[in-house]
């Protein structure tokens, strides 16, 4: 009997690696799929093509259902139209903030996420981090920041749409944790409720807010087969960030996932160096680099370790076990499929 426990210990740790990795290759891959897309075809219309990629996120859930991979569940509206207006908002006030801050000034305030998310996991979820997390934490930021972090200019639209933009992120991912807890959904379950009101409301309002952004209509875009073609494999491959995002947040923690998800930072640089060339690679970018691993490193050791970070809950310990059990069926589930 004394190997099961090891033996479940490390099947966990594999998924984990594995939802992990599936939520790594997904976003780099959109990164780069989207700068091909805006940066070199100039097809700015950053609202409009997240509305495009949820609805083929509906397309695949729909599909699922109808095989019988997801199972039916519930999700009350109330819950529901919270969700996608904090989602909503997020992906707006992302693409206004990039467009009225700085990149140095974008890039600080996506690194805020992270002790916003904190403070709601000690608000909401009664969580307490022992010191050696909250340090590690504290050297992630420093590390991503030196080297990402170039010019900081700041002004008060800007200032108002980070806020803004930060704040709703971070209140999305604190959500995503907490429905698939509270209604024991599992992403795709999740993914089935939201995909499709993120998709009518993004496809609706996206336009005119891209319009407002651009000063470009869409429906007046060149769409060379080209541009269709990147279109559709940007599509493709958010239906894969789309899941893999839930998967790690039911997974780990929304703060979890933020910290990984610097990892996809350096990955980026480190990308960027190899595919487009040296430039840009100093010395303070490095050293920014090995300080966010050091981080990361430590921030994976110290928040597992007992009392590294815990919930405070008082649940008696029947309901413990079937919670536990519900939990850990859903997780696998999520990962089989």
């Amino acid at each position: 009997m004394g190997v099961a426990p090891g033996s479940k210990a490390e099947r966990k740790a594999a998924l984990d690696a594995g939802a992990w990795m599936f939520n790594v290759v997904t976003s780099v891959g959109i990164i780069m799929v989207n700068k091909a897309l805006m940066a070199t075809h100039g097809f700015s219309f950053a609202t409009t093509l997240t509305g495009l990629h949820f609805l083929t996120t509906t397309l695949m859930t729909s599909v699922m259902k109808w095989l019988g991979y997801i199972q039916p569940s519930y999700l009350p509206l109330p819950e529901l139209v919270k969700f996608v207006f904090f989602a909503n908002l997020s992906i707006v006030g992302m693409n206004v903030s990039l467009m009225w801050n700085s990149v140095g000034f974008y890039q600080i305030a996506k690194l805020c996420i992270i002790p916003v998310l904190c403070f709601l996991e000690i608000l909401f979820d009664k969580v307490r981090y022992s010191r050696d997390t909250k340090l590690s934490i504290m050297l992630v930021l420093v590390g991503v920041a030196v080297c990402t972090v170039t010019d900081v200019s700041v002004n008060s639209q800007g200032l108002i749409a980070a806020i803004i933009a930060v704040w709703s992120t971070a209140l999305q991912q604190h959500y995503v944790h907490h429905l698939q807890r509270k209604y024991s959904l599992g992403s795709f379950n999740l993914l089935g409720h939201t995909a499709p009101a993120q998709a009518v409301s993004l496809l609706i309002f996206g336009p005119f807010v891209d319009l407002w952004l651009t000063d470009k209509r869409v429906d007046t875009f060149d769409y060379t087969m080209v541009v269709t073609f990147f279109i559709v494999l940007s599509c493709i491959i958010a239906v894969g960030t789309n899941l893999s995002q839930f998967i790690c947040i039911g997974r780990f923690t929304a703060v979890s996932f933020q910290v990984l998800g610097h990892m996809k930072t350096i990955l980026v640089l480190t990308l960027g160096f190899f595919f487009f060339g040296k430039e840009g690679l100093n010395f303070h970018v490095a050293l920014g680099m090995t300080i966010a691993v050091i981080g990361m490193i430590w921030y994976g050791n110290a928040s597992s370790k007992p009392g590294g970070k815990e919930r405070q809950v008082y649940i008696p310990i029947s309901e413990k076990t079937q919670k536990h059990g519900i939990l850990s069926s859903q997780s696998e589930l999520d990962l089989k499929v």
